[in-house]
């Protein structure tokens, strides 16, 4: 299984030079923008797709139409919602978040995704309020999973082995061949904790001792 990362600026640079036109396995970007642009999407997330770059990043992770997918600390649901659209009707999108990410703010992320998915609008879409270490996802059965600005505050805040933990508990879910996303701010030595960055050579190192390839 494969992990593929980049700071935000990083990342969609990256994508943006070579995601022009169609990949040889998968959806082009503009094929992705079509399906967010149809989508009843809310106008303050597409005023967010500018600086997230959503279409770049579906296509560089290989997202593609029927696949399962989790987002993991999904937080409100802004990529659940890209994922949802992203995989259409006949796949299907994890939202996860824990109890931590749920009270943060007086609620404001569990009210958010609530909103988000209230009257069933996202059907494709499977609520989990629950901890990683208990997922409750069979193992093996997820194509892509994505977790964005969230590695820096595990690694940061509760050290190096709860981001492997973190890391073991994703690759335990995904299909053969999967691919995780880690989207975040790159840092530099000694001021990642309050900037809330992280060095990257620290998130490849977590990774390399979690058996993906990066």
């Amino acid at each position: 299984m494969t992990v593929r990362t980049g700071s935000l600026l990083m990342l969609a640079a990256a994508l943006w030079l070579g995601s022009s036109q169609a990949r040889a396995d998968g959806a082009s970007v503009a094929e992705v923008e079509a399906r967010l642009a149809a989508g009843s999407r809310a106008e303050q997330d597409r005023a967010r797709d500018a600086g997230r770059k959503p279409a770049e990043v579906v296509v560089f992770l290989g997202v593609e139409p029927g696949m399962t997918v989790i987002d993991l600390i999904a937080a409100g649901g802004y990529y659940t919602e890209v994922l949802s659209w992203t995989v259409g009707p006949e796949g299907k999108v994890y939202s996860q978040n824990n109890k931590y990410v749920l009270e943060l703010r007086d609620g404001a992320n569990d009210k958010a995704l609530t909103a988000r998915l209230a009257n069933d609008r996202l059907a494709n879409v499977e609520r989990l309020d629950r901890e990683m270490n208990a997922l409750g996802i069979e193992p093996g059965s997820v194509d892509v999973a994505i977790t964005a600005l969230n590695f820096h505050d595990i690694y940061n805040s509760r050290g190096p082995e709860a981001a492997i933990a973190f890391l073991e508990s994703a690759y335990a879910i995904l299909a053969p061949g999967g691919v995780l996303g880690i989207i975040d701010h790159a840092g530099g030595v000694g001021d990642d904790k309050a900037l809330h960055r992280i060095d990257e050579t620290m998130v490849i190192d977590a990774i390399a001792q979690t058996g993906f390839e990066v």
